[in-house]
């Protein structure tokens, strides 16, 4: 029997150094393929295949899971993303560049679903949003902290970077390897391995609403990540230092709420509460982001967004594992592809919205914020009918 009070900081330290090794690369990664000859059009590609992989195997991945167990499969996404690190490290031209992204997206799909199941596993129905959200503070935490690492360290070296975010995921392998319980019994393993449920099932229902508002909330979180700096700079003059301390800020409010404050929250109003209240929070921020005219609007007003966009993910994925019979792998693993989804279509979205006018992403976002909250009403009422999965 796993014990959860230890393997929970066990996970949070393993997706915040999961993380941490991604976010190195993110400010590192399109010099790094100019030298190597990238276009504008083909860095676009080589950002883009990344997610195509995530979206397109992350589903696989937990099912696989669900059969075999999650630990063997958390140990082949951690490696992968190791040996794309240092395949990027010695590239030495773009086609190589590419295959490593490729092996990366594709190996480092399993993780996020994979843990997310592991959590389900290992946590009672009550306590799930408050597992669901220590794992998306570790993911918030990295991000804060990876880009800020890959910045210092690349002035010494472009390929350094690389190598350290390498040498991440060996320390997480390891620690995976030596310290993480398998959280799936023989049991559960042998009925996932006879279930050939197609991901239909999961989509069918009033369950399948909570998917597409996922999308939904990743389509509107990846376009203002894809915009923002360039309305910041035209509004309010705001440089990429700057730019970088008002992201840090805003996720490390996000992270807080997430690892501190969303067990309080669900335990005490319920899942169908707080997304509904997180969707609301969302789309203020989004209105307020049109008001941007200095550093403390911007910081103040992105904060407010991320706060209520970071209780959203917990929250769904609990109420999904709860809801849906599968198992908790093919289910976090659907969700992690609907996500990957959002953030393949917010960049392209958001660029175009931003090219007719500058504030149509975020009033966009404030829209598709309304439409997720539709979303969650019809899965409220479906789910009074009797329509669950």
């Amino acid at each position: 029997m796993v014990n959860t009070k230890k393997a929970l900081p066990i996970l949070f330290l393993v997706m915040f150094l999961v993380m941490v090794g991604f976010g190195i690369i993110i400010p590192v990664l399109p010099f790094y393929a100019e030298n190597l000859g990238a276009t504008p059009t083909q860095l676009g590609l080589l950002m883009a295949v990344y997610s195509l992989m995530q979206l397109l195997f992350a589903p696989m991945w937990g099912r696989i899971s669900d059969k075999i167990g999650r630990k063997p499969v958390m140990l082949a996404g951690i490696a992968g993303l190791a040996i794309s690190f240092f395949l990027m490290a010695f590239a030495g031209s773009l086609w190589m560049l590419f295959a490593a992204r490729i092996i990366g997206g594709l190996l480092s799909s399993a993780n996020m679903p994979t843990v997310m199941a592991y959590v389900a596993d290992i946590t009672t129905p009550e306590n799930r949003s408050k597992g669901m959200g220590i794992v998306g503070a570790a993911v918030g935490m990295g991000f804060v902290f990876g880009p800020a690492i890959g910045g210092i360290f690349s002035k010494s070296s472009m390929s350094l970077p690389f190598v350290l975010a390498g040498c991440s995921s060996i320390l997480t392998l390891v620690l995976v390897a030596l310290l993480l319980q398998e959280s799936s019994s023989k049991e559960s393993r042998g009925r996932n391995s006879q279930q050939k449920a197609p991901f239909s099932v999961a989509l069918r229902g009033a369950s399948g609403m909570l998917f597409f508002l996922q999308f939904f909330i990743s389509l509107s979180l990846a376009g203002l990540e894809a915009t923002f700096a360039y309305f910041a700079a035209k509004r309010a003059g705001l440089d990429s230092t700057s730019l970088g301390y008002i992201f840090m800020i805003m996720g490390l409010a996000g992270a807080f709420v997430q690892g501190g404050l969303i067990g309080r929250l669900t335990k005490k109003f319920g899942e169908g509460k707080v997304i509904q209240g997180g969707i609301i929070v969302s789309a203020i921020g989004f209105a307020l982001i049109l008001l941007v005219d200095s550093f403390t609007t911007a910081a103040v007003f992105l904060t407010i967004f991320g706060i209520g966009n970071g209780v959203i993910r917990p929250s769904v994925s609990s109420v999904l594992t709860k809801t849906i019979n599968t198992g908790h792998g093919s289910v976090t693993g659907l969700l992690s592809s609907f996500d990957s989804l959002g953030r393949i279509a917010g960049p392209p979205l958001g660029g175009l919205l931003y090219s007719i006018s500058i504030g149509l992403p975020y009033i966009s976002g404030a829209v598709l914020s309304i439409a997720a909250l539709f979303l969650y009403r019809v899965y409220h009422t479906r789910l009074k009918h009797g329509a669950l999965s």
